[in-house]
């Protein structure tokens, strides 16, 4: 069984590893350090740290004001709140002016999971890719993490960038190496293909395995960056497995799915079911009980890997 490690320490260590090789990166808070461990590179490099206070708007628009200095600010708070309160700065100042920041999403998905509807963040991902211009990063574990913050560093633009709260499963080691745009396929299969981003990445990992016990072979694809999208990938997985089952940690409306079946519809139409939250908020509890209870666990991953092997045969009848 893989080892579990916290996701936010794990992005604290990154961002005070990536501001020893980068003086040019600083770090800003809406005073949540000691919630997604910022507060390490704030220990290390204090004038590079700025707390705006509970003020998410601000947040924004000083991140871009220190990006029009040449710096590579990293701004963070939770992922709701760069997705509802500060949307008009990410969009209109951030966004429209194509300025380098990067948005440190916390908490995002359920994984806030004690503090109910208003904090989670199951819409930020359809929200920031309508955005013109942004780029969206979701880590699917620590090495994930580690690796793709100097390469957000090194990105053009604004990122994006999601992050889990909770201890997940290590599935990878140091000779992993994502590159933003690029998809990476984990299982080879020839059945189906799983495309996933995030925690669900561990989840679709082990639903291909449960599904080789009822003969199905899935892929399964890591598609870290929502956005840009990798289409020729998703393209190559539609011709060559005939069917395909998305799986985020999100609303079925607009993430990843919405995105996979856009390039499908557009380029190689095949049957594609999309594992996520069905249209509706989610409430408090038990982080991994409410990801059971809203649609996102294994079980419902293998259901839909069975539902889209079916819909391809009768496709192909």
């Amino acid at each position: 069984m893989a080892a579990l490690v916290s996701m936010r320490e794990a992005y604290g260590k990154a961002l005070l590893a990536l501001g020893k090789a980068n003086e040019k990166v600083v770090a800003l808070s809406a005073d949540v350090s000691n919630s997604d461990f910022s507060f390490m590179f704030e220990e290390a490099f204090p004038s590079r740290f700025f707390n705006v206070g509970i003020a998410e708007q601000s947040l924004v628009d000083v991140a871009v004001g220190l990006a029009k200095t040449g710096l590579i600010p990293f701004a963070n708070t939770f992922a709701f709140l760069f997705a509802t309160r500060a949307l008009e700065m990410v969009r209109s100042h951030l966004c429209y002016g194509r300025v380098n920041v990067k948005l440190m999403g916390a908490y995002a998905g359920l994984s806030d999971s004690f503090d109910g509807p208003t904090h989670n963040s199951i819409s930020d991902v359809a929200i920031m890719r309508s955005l013109p211009g942004m780029t969206i990063v979701v880590p699917s574990d620590p090495t994930c993490v580690a690796k793709l913050l100097p390469k957000i560093a090194d990105w053009d633009g604004p990122v994006f960038c999601r992050l889990n709260r909770n201890e997940v499963p290590v599935l990878f080691n140091d000779s992993y190496e994502p590159e933003i745009g690029k998809a990476m396929v984990h299982r080879a299969g020839r059945d189906l293909t799983i495309i996933c981003a995030g925690l669900m990445v561990s989840r679709s990992l082990t639903a291909a395995e449960q599904l080789t016990f009822e003969g199905i072979s899935a892929r399964v694809m890591e598609m870290h960056t929502i956005k840009p999208l990798d289409r020729q990938a998703v393209l190559a997985a539609a011709e060559e497995t005939g069917a395909i089952v998305s799986a985020e940690e999100h609303t079925v409306v607009g993430g990843l799915g919405g995105a996979v079946a856009e390039v499908t519809a557009e380029g190689h139409p095949v049957p594609v079911l999309r594992v996520g939250i069905n249209d509706r908020f989610a409430e408090s509890g038990p982080y991994d009980a409410i990801l059971e209870a809203y649609g996102m666990g294994v079980s419902h991953v293998v259901s839909a890997a069975r539902a889209a092997v079916q819909a391809k045969r009768r496709k192909v009848r």
